[in-house]
C-alpha cells in the first residue's frame, strides 16, 4: 500500500494530526515530526514513526517518492487493520 505524506518538521514533537485533501495528491497524512530537514534525519525520523504507529517493521517501510519535498510516498506491504488514525 502507498501511503502519502505530508511532513512537518522541526516541530516540538512527533505526532500525526491527522488527514487532509491536496489539491494534487488526493488525502494526505499529515504528521509532524521532531527532526530537522538535513541529511535525510527527519526521513529517517519519520520511517521510524510511522513503523511504530502502524505496527510494523522498521524495514517494512519504505520512502518511494519525496526525498526532498514535504510531500512523500511511503509504501507498506503489509498495512494492519483496522489503522491506529
Amino acid at each position: 500500500m502507498l501511503l502519502r505524506v505530508h511532513a512537518l518538521p522541526n516541530a516540538r514533537k512527533s505526532e500525526v494530526v491527522g488527514w487532509e485533501d491536496d489539491a494534487r495528491l488526493g488525502r494526505v497524512l499529515r504528521v509532524r515530526i521532531a527532526a530537522p530537514p538535513l541529511e535525510g534525519k527527519a526521513n529517517e525520523a519519520l520511517r521510524a514513526f510511522l513503523a511504530v504507529e502502524l505496527g510494523v517493521a522498521k524495514s517494512r517501510v519504505s520512502l518511494q517518492k519525496g526525498d526532498s519535498s514535504r510531500f512523500k510516498a511511503f509504501e507498506i506491504p503489509e498495512m494492519p487493520l483496522p489503522w491506529p488514525f
